[in-house]
């Protein structure tokens, strides 16, 4: 079974993750561009960034208003040089829906990153 990923990027460090992790193992891609019209048949798990001090991505709220009930998972991207907030959207939308945090990565992750999330998808298929 192939697991969906859908992930927001705005500087490159989320999709080059996403790159990563799909040669890795067996997904399919959606990149989250305009969440309000991009509705999934399918769950997913979400990769994505904080933008701002703390704050969602309008996209990726937007998208999880029409998908969250397919949502199994949450991975954040961020810059640990942002403390408390460092990938604190992946925190809140997993608060959120009471959803599994996955894992947090800094910028494009390493290795051991992408073995995590690796093994969380494994799992869940």
């Amino acid at each position: 079974m192939i697991m969906l990923v859908a992930f927001a990027s705005k500087t490159g460090n989320v999709k080059a993750f996403v790159d990563k992790l799909s040669k890795q193992c067996d997904i399919t891609t959606h990149h989250i561009k305009q969440g309000e019209i991009e509705k999934m048949n399918e769950p997913f798990i979400l990769i994505t960034y904080t933008t701002g001090i703390g704050n969602t991505p309008e996209e990726v709220s937007q998208f999880l208003s029409l998908n969250a009930h397919l949502m199994v998972g949450v991975v954040g991207s961020g810059n640990m040089n942002w403390g408390l907030n460092y990938c604190k959207a992946s925190v809140d939308i997993a608060t959120k829906y009471g959803l599994p945090l996955i894992h947090r990565f800094e910028l494009r992750g390493v290795p051991k990153d992408v073995e995590i999330v690796k093994q969380f998808i494994e799992y869940e298929k």
